[in-house]
């Protein structure tokens, strides 16, 4: 009888560390997946910044090209 105690026994302890083994595995790939997302997350962020950049350029541009236009229009209206 304690020998098929000590059978259960030894049955559980190895389930239970077929489990832990295997939430390691998972928790390496959630940190590997988490790692990949988070230069994911970084890229959009430099991304984001430049269009941001970018658009504040074109948004001068676009000014200083409207100014020009309401020059030359006031030029005509005066002609």
């Amino acid at each position: 009888m304690a020998f098929e105690v000590f059978e259960k026994l030894e049955a559980k302890v190895q389930q239970a560390i077929d489990t832990i083994t295997l939430l390691q595995m998972e928790i390496e790939e959630l940190k590997e997946k988490n790692n990949s997302l988070s230069q994911e997350v970084q890229q959009a962020q430099n991304n984001r910044e430049s269009l941001v950049n970018e658009n504040e350029q074109l948004r001068q541009e676009q000014n200083v090209w409207q100014e020009r236009l309401r020059g030359l229009l006031s030029k005509m209206d005066e002609v």
